[in-house]
């Protein structure tokens, strides 16, 4: 068995920060005028998530920003200013407000998207004023609604007097862009992913399927699974702060099952867990002097000596006033044993006891709560002198009032006295006592070392079940619903109720002036609810308990070989073996008083959980099948090859992954494990991702913008007048018309 390594053994994890948004203070760029040219078309990816746009004669998109857009008024000005993209993200107050024109998966703002598109064309050095003199590319998801591309049109068309507009499927142009022919494409993107079967350069819409899960589940996922880890975390995480975790930290595992199992093992943790802190203000602590440091001990101290004095000066008292009622009620029993039964019962009634078995049992008791009064410490000085009490005895009739005051203090002093006598006497009796015990144990085990072991280990158990059952009522009565919290409710229902018959048997005290009014605690009734009520945490129980506690795991570490250190009670109770502190905290201690500590967000399983959901959505709560699950329902059952043959062969030779959620790393290893799963052995299997997930789109539309197919895929302006919005010219790449 491997030791685990000491707190201070254990070496400083590495912190990594939450990042915000990337542009967080920068605005965007405008593209040089002198590049811009009239006829080159403009390509527009204009996503749920982000917006690319560029002349598709150069490399890479001009300009990409977020489709967000924020309309703030400026109160002193007032004036309204709108700002869209990255320049939402430069004032907290702006950022604040901005809003997508996106519902989900549907433009439902057409006026935020034409303000988009002016900001878009603007940036991209389009100088003409009132119109754009290019032709316009634009994406759009598989199977598109035709009142999405409606909008487009009527937008390009009517508002800036585009000359023609072709529409191609982002995933099928990132396909293109890196060769693709024929193959599978997997297009996991911010709203949803597609699985588009590819023949020849051709999707084929037909057998094309969708998953509603993407990038932006994906975080509102984490996010949920966040606040449920972490329901008072100090500060809020934005959602831009949640991406950047899905991104950075977020991984697709090729054996889920196999290495959830394994993820909260504390060796696992120490590399599989993340640590990533929010940022704070951090206050500063005054460094105090040693003069102020010393002075504050001081006070402690002696802040801490009155505390004594006064409990002790208490525990003197009680322990008076027990004695004081212990006395007169054994008077009480003198008597009766000198009366008849019919006095004893008259006696019994006057003191307000139900028979002498009630007495006696009320006697009984008394008599063992005094001698736990006496074990305790009182404070004897054993070099003090025996006092006198000369007036203590001395009838009030024969004294002047001086000394009547002196009597009664005297009397007071006397009580006292004889209270530690009898402690005194008490603790050498049962310091003899456990002598004896001791000796009697030591002769046991030397005689009978196991039948000795097995006795400690019975009575350790007992006392931890005790502590493990009083945890878990203490658990149920949080509960409010449990059925103990309901029981305990009834038992402060029946001590509110007017049911007087219980205070007919209402205790004296001898020393004690009672409200005759408050009749509570005058039978044993009432203690048995009053315990029901009050809290399970008896101080002087569990400081009992916790003294037994240790000194049997101190004997048994010391004479049973076969337990350790790891078998104590408090071992049971170490955070390494605690997963719920392992999947919060991670793999070290948690000091709640660190702020940087409290601070801090611990990703471990949500690493791989978040990712899994594309393979089994049912772990979101979404009622669909799994990319592989999908795939192999493509390949065998709805492919023109008819399972294993033909073109089903060829698309397995390129399983092609685009997207924002393409980033996961072994992405690619996972399908190409699930997919030899039920596949034949020796079929030519490649899985592959495009080399930018992200732009990769834009640049195959720049790609096919010089192609001849790009020609003939444009509707022009005559067209859209003659056919309407409802019409769209097909091609490889595209959606296909329903006319």
């Amino acid at each position: 068995m491997t030791s685990t390594p000491r707190d201070d053994q254990l070496s400083k994890r590495k912190v990594y920060d939450l990042r915000d948004h990337e542009d967080l203070f920068s605005s965007e760029p405008f593209t040089s005028p002198k590049l811009y040219k009239s006829g080159v078309p403009i390509g527009i990816d204009f996503g749920t998530s982000h917006v690319r746009i560029g002349l598709t004669n150069q490399k890479d998109p001009s300009n990409v920003f977020p489709t967000t857009l924020s309309r703030w008024r400026d109160r002193k000005l007032n004036k309204g200013f709108t700002f869209i993209g990255n320049d939402v993200n430069l004032d907290q107050s702006v950022r604040t407000q901005a809003r997508s024109p996106y519902d989900g998966a549907f433009i439902t703002n057409w006026d935020y998207v034409e303000q988009i598109l002016d900001y878009s064309f603007k940036h991209a050095g389009v100088s003409s004023q009132g119109f754009v003199d290019n032709p316009v590319i634009l994406t759009e998801k598989a199977g598109a609604q035709v009142l999405q591309r409606k909008g487009f049109y009527e937008l390009l068309y009517e508002s800036y007097g585009v000359k023609k507009v072709a529409f191609g499927i982002d995933d099928l142009f990132s396909y293109y862009q890196n060769n693709g022919k024929t193959g599978i494409v997997i297009g996991s993107g911010n709203e949803s992913t597609h699985i588009i079967p590819v023949i020849d350069g051709k999707g084929l819409l037909a057998e094309t399927k969708r998953i509603n899960w993407g990038g932006r589940q994906s975080s509102n996922f984490l996010s949920s699974l966040i606040a449920l880890k972490y329901p008072y975390f100090p500060t809020k995480i934005s959602s831009n702060q949640i991406d950047n975790l899905v991104k950075d930290f977020c991984y697709v595992s090729r054996n889920y099952e196999n290495e959830l199992s394994k993820a909260l093992s504390l060796d696992t943790l120490e590399t599989f867990d993340i640590t990533v802190e929010a940022p704070f203000t951090e206050i500063e602590k005054q460094q105090k002097s040693e003069e102020e440091l010393a002075r504050q001990a001081e006070k402690r101290k002696e802040s801490g000596r009155r505390l004594q004095e006064q409990a002790q000066q208490k525990r003197l008292e009680k322990l008076i006033q027990k004695e004081q009622e212990f006395e007169y009620f054994s008077t009480v029993k003198e008597k009766l044993t000198f009366l008849s039964k019919k006095n004893q019962q008259a006696l019994l009634k006057e003191e307000n006891f139900d028979d002498e078995a009630d007495f006696n049992k009320y006697l009984g008791n008394l008599e063992k709560s005094l001698k736990r009064a006496r074990n305790q410490d009182v404070g004897e000085d054993e070099t003090a002198e025996e006092p006198s009490f000369p007036l203590a005895d001395i009838p009030d009739d024969e004294l002047d009032e001086a000394q009547i005051k002196e009597k009664r203090r005297q009397k007071l002093m006397r009580a006292n006295y004889e209270a530690r006598q009898r402690a005194k006497r008490e603790k050498e009796e049962e310091k003899l006592r456990l002598e004896k015990e001791a000796q009697e144990d030591l002769e046991w085990r030397q005689s009978d070392l196991q039948g000795w072991i097995h006795d400690r280990r019975e009575k350790l158990k007992a006392i931890v079940r005790k502590r493990k059952d009083r945890a878990k009522l203490k658990e149920q009565l949080n509960d409010r619903k449990s059925h103990a919290a309901q029981l305990r409710m009834k038992s402060i229902a029946s001590l509110a109720s007017d049911d007087t018959s219980k205070s007919s048997n209402k205790r004296k005290r001898a020393t004690i002036d009672n409200d005759p009014n408050d009749t509570f605690g005058t039978n044993d009734e009432d203690w048995l609810i009053y315990k029901d009520i009050t809290s399970i945490d008896d101080e002087e129980l569990l400081e009992e308990e916790e003294t037994q506690l240790i000194k049997l795991e101190k004997e048994l570490l010391e004479f049973d070989p076969n337990f350790t250190e790891e078998d104590t009670y408090e071992a049971s109770y170490d955070w390494r073996k605690s997963t719920l502190h392992l999947f919060l905290r991670g793999p070290r201690p948690f000091n709640s008083e660190d702020s940087h500590e409290q601070h801090q967000i611990h990703l471990n399983i949500e690493r791989i959980r978040v990712p899994e959901v594309l393979f089994q959505p049912s772990i979101a709560g979404l009622d669909q099948a799994g990319i592989s699950e999908v795939s192999e329902s493509i390949l065998l059952d709805r492919s023109q090859g008819k399972g294993f043959s033909g073109d089903s062969y060829n698309v397995l030779q390129d399983i092609f992954l685009t997207g924002g959620q393409a980033h996961f790393k072994t992405f690619e290893e996972r399908l190409h494990d699930d997919f030899r799963s039920f596949l034949p052995v020796g079929a030519p299997l490649k899985v592959r991702s495009a080399v930018d997930p992200i732009l990769d789109p834009w640049r195959g539309i720049a790609k096919w913008s010089s192609m001849s197919e790009a020609e003939n895929s444009y509707l022009t302006k005559q067209e859209y007048d003659e056919m309407g919005p409802d019409y769209i010219k097909e091609h490889n790449l595209g959606n296909a018309s329903l006319i």
